[in-house]
């Protein structure tokens, strides 16, 4: 374990905050059996992200890992006309030098969910499936949540029935481990579990190898204009490829 890890560790397990306020997430059946991944929250979270939801027979995300600035827990990318542009959820500021994600509050100042709204709607506005699926997206800056992780979980939610994607996925209870899981979970059954923590590896600057992703080109409404865009956000995916996008996870 790395001195994070172990920070994130001590801190969690010594919160008395409890995970009531969660939104319940969608479970399935996952596709790959025996395969179990550890993701952190994310704000209408990149392909990549997705994949794993898809292609994994479990998924944990992680809620007592600290909170990171300039990550995917409150910062997607979209495909513009100008380029990839970032959407920032603003957060209300926390005491002391780190917060457990699950304490994260979402901030109003400012008019950010209007400004998100209409980047979305500037970026996918003549794309294929944004007719289909506006109804559907726009809620999400219409009503406020309090917790962005149950923000995040609500996005995640839709994501999946829209994509079609049935993961069997669940919340963290407290910080874990991934080596002490791995061997918790090769101690109790028969078959082997292979544990993949993404937690540090998915993040937009800097990201860590992960040999099982490979991006797969697909319709982007402004490629003629700036070139494919890899790994932006599942929403860029929803909006160019509709139903379609579950084959490109």
């Amino acid at each position: 374990m790395n001195n994070s890890q172990a920070s994130n560790n001590s801190q969690s397990l010594n919160s008395s905050q409890a995970a009531q306020h969660i939104t319940p997430l969608p479970t399935g059946e996952g596709q790959g059996v025996g395969l179990l991944s550890l993701l952190t929250s994310a704000y209408f979270p990149p392909i990549q992200w997705m994949q794993k939801l898809h292609r994994y027979g479990r998924v944990i995300v992680e809620q007592h890992d600290n909170f990171c600035k300039q990550t995917y827990r409150n910062r997607c990318l979209i495909a513009t006309a100008n380029g990839v542009q970032a959407l920032t959820v603003p957060i209300e500021r926390y005491e002391g030098a780190k917060c457990p994600m699950c304490d994260i509050r979402i901030s109003d100042h400012g008019e950010w969910r209007h400004q998100h709204w209409n980047a979305i709607v500037s970026a996918y506005g003549e794309s294929p499936f944004f007719v289909y699926y506006e109804d559907d997206i726009r809620p999400f800056f219409e009503r406020k949540w309090e917790y962005l992780v149950d923000f995040n979980m609500a996005i995640t939610n839709k994501l999946c029935e829209l994509l079609d994607v049935q993961p069997n996925v669940q919340l963290s209870d407290e910080y874990i481990d991934a080596e002490a899981l791995r061997s918790q979970l090769n101690a109790e059954g028969g078959a082997e579990v292979r544990v993949d923590d993404f937690r540090d590896a998915i993040r937009p600057k800097r990201p860590l190898p992960d040999a099982d992703f490979t991006p797969r080109q697909y319709y982007q409404v402004h490629t003629l204009r700036q070139g494919f865009q890899p790994n932006m956000s599942a929403l860029d995916l929803l909006m160019n490829e509709g139903p379609e996008g579950i084959f490109y996870l």
